[in-house]
């Protein structure tokens, strides 16, 4: 009898344990050029793997492990490619425009409901660390007062890329300073104190605290953004002679737009092997939060996500930064370790954005929620490894128009095809199969008539249902109407007067 009864308190205990929910980790870098990751490499040519020099490459194993053991989104685009913005799309489920961040340092709506609360509400230990930037201007701006379901949110900070953080006798700090105030400096950091580094410890501490109940964590890494300065021994382990300007920048390009063009800047080969060294640095120490997983053995209970906010154009087109619909700029970095539920070496080729996010990954959990949301729930492609019935592969991304209808652009993105349109600039269509730099406008091409024509009822269709405010441009709605019913050669509507900040993107600095 005694034998029997410790069968079913060890059966109970199995069934308890199946039952339990998965734990989630989200790992999300700022301003992140995906070409830096060896899993993003492996899926492309050498051409575009190699756009810094033949061989030039960083080394990302552990990073690499997270899409080997699950799934890859090859298409995987911020919804809108800023930090505020980008990350209101993630946690939200919904656009910017909607979410109340719409540009950055403005803050979210306090009425939105982010996955966190959704998990918390069902049991979940929840916490966040790092750049939070959802709480307007302030900076840093430890804590804010309205977490959005993130419970342990001590280690958050609004805004800043700062290089040295510690724990003081009040809490965590920036560890470095300059006439009194926090600097970017790194004065000194170590491998306890350069912000990635501490955060990832953070993160640690938070998985050895609730290892025994499921948890929902979200670590914002704020590298590699810059200014690129990393610790030793990363700050030296890449030689910057072999680098290359790409060779994208050297090109002419034809019909670009103000913000796709080629630009005339100075590459700099020693920020580059800076940036490589702040990629290194992170793929450390997802790999000491992967092995701390495997330490308490609940690596295989944890749905793992790697992202980030956008990207960095890191000299393609001769530009850097971020804020643009190109490649470099909008396309980020996705991967999604999910056992049980993924299939490990997953690769998904359809467009998806960070809009998709929350429900994407309440899906996966199986996890129902009532709120609104504008996103879609791609848990079944992932799943599969293929698009339902009647999925469309198509994601919208978007910028600007925060206070008038003149300024920013938005454009419907598929595996292979763009269409942008601005209220001052003429629309642009790329065909990224042909045309991987994005250097050819084919708007006016007839061989893409039908697929600008597709492409534009669903940006149509997007404009109304989610309140997009470009629409608003007499210029955009000439240019829609063309490219829906236009039968005679495109002509350019007249447009406002395009500042050269608009132009440049540079009021998009995170």
């Amino acid at each position: 009898m005694r034998y029997f009864l410790l069968f079913l308190v060890l059966l109970n205990l199995g069934v308890a344990a199946e039952q339990r929910p998965m734990n989630v980790l989200i790992i999300q870098t700022d301003e992140h050029n995906f070409r830096t990751l060896g899993c993003y490499r492996d899926l492309m040519p050498a051409t575009q793997a190699f756009i810094w020099g033949k061989g030039v490459k960083v080394d990302t194993p552990s990073i690499d492990w997270i899409a080997k053991n699950g799934a890859i989104c090859d298409r995987y685009y911020a919804t809108s490619p800023v930090c505020t913005p980008s990350r209101a799309a993630l946690i939200s489920g919904l656009y910017p425009q909607n979410a109340g961040a719409i540009t950055n340092n403005t803050p979210l709506k306090d009425s939105v409901v982010t996955f966190a609360e959704v998990l918390k509400r069902r049991g979940y230990a929840t916490g966040y660390a790092g750049k939070w930037h959802l709480e307007g201007p302030a900076k840093p701006g430890w804590k804010p007062a309205k977490n959005f379901g993130f419970t342990d949110n001590r280690f958050m900070f609004n805004r800043g890329h700062w290089k040295k953080l510690e724990l003081g006798p009040e809490g965590p700090r920036v560890g470095a300073r300059k006439n009194g105030k926090p600097s970017y400096s790194l004065d000194g950091a170590d491998e306890k104190t350069f912000t990635t580094d501490f955060l990832a410890d953070r993160t640690i501490d938070f998985i050895r605290s609730n290892r025994e109940k499921p948890f929902c964590f979200m670590v914002a890494i704020p590298d590699p953004h810059g200014p690129n300065t990393v610790r030793a021994p990363y700050d030296t382990m890449f030689d910057p002679a072999p680098f290359r300007q790409p060779a994208s920048a050297l090109a002419k390009g034809e019909g670009l737009s103000s913000f796709q063009k080629v630009m005339q800047s100075r590459f700099n080969a020693r920020q580059m092997a800076l940036y490589f060294g702040m990629v290194k640095c992170i793929d450390d120490n997802v790999g000491q939060i992967l092995d701390e997983l495997r330490k308490l053995d609940i690596l295989e209970r944890t749905l793992i996500v790697f992202t980030s906010d956008h990207g960095d154009m890191c000299g393609e087109l001769g530009r850097h930064n971020k804020g643009i619909p190109c490649e470099g700029s909008a396309r980020i970095p996705f991967m999604i370790h999910a056992p049980g539920l993924i299939k490990p070496g997953t690769v998904i080729h359809q467009a998806l954005g960070t809009v998709d996010f929350k429900p994407t990954l309440l899906g996966l959990l199986g996890v129902k929620f009532s709120e609104p949301c504008e996103g879609r729930d791609a848990s079944g492609i992932l799943r599969s490894g293929k698009a339902p019935e009647g999925w469309k592969d198509v994601t919208f991304v978007r910028i600007g128009g925060d206070k008038v209808a003149g300024k920013g652009w938005f454009g419907a993105f598929t595996g292979n095809h763009k269409l942008i349109l601005s209220p001052t600039d003429p629309p642009g269509f790329f065909d990224l199969a042909k045309d991987p730099n994005e250097l050819r406008n084919a708007f006016a091409a007839p061989e893409h008539r039908e697929e600008i024509r597709r492409l534009a009822g669903e940006l149509e269709a997007y404009g109304k249902l989610r309140k997009e405010p470009l629409m608003g441009s007499a210029a955009v709605r000439a240019d829609l109407d063309w490219a829906l019913n236009g039968t005679k050669p495109y002509k350019s509507p007249p447009r406002p007067h395009r500042t050269a900040q608009v132009s440049r993107g540079t009021q998009l600095r995170g």
